[in-house]
């Protein structure tokens, strides 16, 4: 509820420069997630940029803006090749068409979960890594880290949930 007579104030606003090298990071980790190649993953990079540039004074909430955009963009270079390399074997019409879709949601959690993990702080990253990419036990993260093994199994099981949490609200379910 607003005073009478009080005007709402607006929130400074980033210029494009700062928010620039504020998502560049993890715009690029999220496209390497989405399409697996550097060199396109900076190409979508530096597309999402120019057309925030270009619609700059209509968005509200860049950081989003560019996910989505950059998401898109991904997704536009994986149809394209797909056309371009997808062997249809007789009969298999359904299954062949069905796939690509799936493929496109997986790798989109893919991206939103590097990114996620990639805001994590340094030791949450460590654990998360050694569990899932690297197959440690937790008696291993545990010496590693110098941790108990208790502590890892708590922190494992908090970090997860969060992440799964964070994915909801980012409209991925199905992970």
């Amino acid at each position: 509820m607003r005073l009478p007579g009080k005007k709402k104030v607006p929130v400074a606003r980033l210029t494009l420069e700062e928010v620039f090298f504020e998502e560049e990071s993890s715009l690029l980790r999220y496209a390497f997630g989405l399409l697996g190649r550097r060199e396109l993953a900076e190409e979508v990079v530096q597309d999402a940029f120019l057309k925030l540039h270009e619609h700059w004074e209509e968005v509200e909430i860049p950081r989003a803006w560019l996910f989505r955009c950059v998401r898109n963009f991904a997704f536009n270079i994986l149809r394209k090749n797909r056309r371009e390399t997808l062997y249809e074997a007789p009969g298999d019409r359904e299954t062949a068409l069905e796939r690509p879709d799936h493929e496109l949601g997986r790798l989109e959690a893919v991206g939103m979960i590097q990114m996620l993990v990639s805001e994590m702080e340094e030791q949450d990253q460590s654990m998360v890594r050694m569990k899932y990419f690297q197959g440690l036990k937790y008696q291993e993260i545990a010496d590693k880290l110098e941790m108990s093994v208790g502590n890892v199994g708590y922190r494992l099981h908090h970090l997860l949930k969060d992440l799964g949490e964070r994915l909801r609200r980012s409209g991925i379910n199905d992970f």
